[in-house]
C-alpha cells in the first residue's frame, strides 16, 4: 500500500465551506438551478433541506455545502449566483458557513436570559459572536466587564424615548450588528425602531400572553391553576408581542408548585426558548414566511 507524503496533505487546497438560503414563488426547476449551480462550481453538499408552502405558494431552501475548487470564495459565488436569483425572483443569501452574526444584547432588570447567553457565548457553543450589552438600568456593568464586553447604560423616559433609540440605531451601526436581541428587554420599541430592525430583533416572553398580562404573571397563572407554562421567542414587530414565532418551550407543572417555583422554572424555559432561537438564527436556519417562519431544522 502505497504511503502518502503528509507534506503534501498540507500542501491540499482547504475545502471551503458555504450556506445558502433562499426563499421565491414556487415553480418548476428551482431545485435544479441550485443543483446545477453547486455543480459547476465544483461543490458537494453537506446538507439541504426544503419546504414549499402549498397555502403561500412559497418555495424555502438551505443548503450547506462546501467547495473544492480553488479561488472559490463568498463574493464571487454571491455574484454569479445573482443572475440565478434574479431569474427567479428570489430573496437570498449566501454566507460562509463560518461567518458567525454579529449580536447586540438588549435587557432591563432580570438577567437569566442574558447571563445565560453570555455563558453560551464564552464557551462557544452559542455560534455568534457578541458585541456588546445595552441596557436601560445599570444593574449589569458589572456582569458585561466580566465578559469584556461593552455595556452602554441607556436610560429611558418618555421625554428621552426618541433620542435613547437614536443612539441604540447608532450603536447597531457602528458595531455592524447583525441581530439585536431582547433579553428581557422590558420596553416597547418604537415602531420607527421596529422597522428600522425588521427580521434584526429578537424577542423574549412567557407563554401566558394575552391571559396574564400585566405584573406577577406567574402568579396570575398560579392563582388560575395552569398546568403547562412556557416561552416564546419571536421576531420584533410594531404589534406587541405577535411578531413571527421562531421558537417555543414548555414545561408541565401541578399543583403542588408555588408561585415562586413557577417564576423559576419559566425563567429556565424563556433562557431554553431564546437561546434555541439565537442558535437556529445564526446558522442560518430561520426564513421568515409572512407572519409565521419556516425553520430548518
Amino acid at each position: 500500500m502505497a504511503l502518502v507524503d503528509s507534506r503534501t496533505l498540507l500542501d491540499l487546497p482547504a475545502k471551503q465551506e458555504f450556506i445558502l438560503t433562499l426563499t421565491c414563488a414556487e415553480r418548476p426547476g428551482i431545485v435544479h438551478d441550485v443543483s446545477g449551480f453547486l455543480v459547476a462550481h465544483d461543490c458537494d453538499i453537506l446538507e439541504n433541506q426544503q419546504f414549499g408552502d402549498r397555502q403561500s405558494g412559497r418555495f424555502f431552501m438551505r443548503v450547506h455545502f462546501q467547495c473544492h475548487g480553488a479561488g472559490i470564495d463568498v463574493e464571487l459565488l454571491r455574484a454569479r449566483f445573482g443572475h440565478i436569483a434574479e431569474r427567479s425572483e428570489m430573496e437570498w443569501a449566501l454566507h460562509g458557513a463560518d461567518d458567525r452574526p454579529r449580536l447586540l444584547l438588549m435587557v432591563s432588570r432580570l438577567g437569566h436570559c442574558l447571563n445565560d447567553l453570555l455563558f453560551r457565548w464564552s464557551t462557544g457553543t452559542l455560534g455568534a459572536e457578541i458585541t456588546g450589552v445595552v441596557s436601560n438600568h445599570p444593574d449589569f456593568a458589572e456582569l458585561a466587564a466580566a465578559y469584556k464586553l461593552p455595556f452602554h447604560h441607556l436610560p429611558v423616559t418618555p421625554e428621552s424615548k426618541a433620542a435613547q433609540e437614536a443612539r441604540l440605531l447608532e450603536i447597531v451601526a457602528d458595531h455592524q450588528v447583525d441581530l439585536v436581541v431582547l433579553a428581557r428587554y422590558m420596553q416597547i420599541l418604537s415602531p420607527q425602531a421596529c422597522e428600522r430592525l425588521a427580521g434584526r430583533a429578537v424577542n423574549i416572553h412567557h407563554s401566558f400572553l394575552p391571559s396574564f398580562a400585566g405584573a406577577r404573571p406567574y402568579h396570575q397563572a398560579y392563582e388560575r391553576g395552569v398546568k403547562l407554562i412556557g416561552a416564546t421567542a419571536h421576531f420584533v414587530t410594531p404589534d406587541l408581542d405577535e411578531g413571527p414565532i421562531i421558537e417555543q418551550e414548555v414545561v408541565r407543572v401541578d399543583h403542588a408548585r408555588t408561585p415562586a417555583q413557577l417564576t423559576a422554572m419559566g425563567r429556565e424555559v424563556e433562557c431554553l426558548a431564546l437561546a434555541h432561537a439565537v442558535q437556529a438564527i445564526a446558522e442560518r436556519r430561520v426564513l421568515l414566511n409572512g407572519n409565521r417562519t419556516v425553520v430548518f431544522r
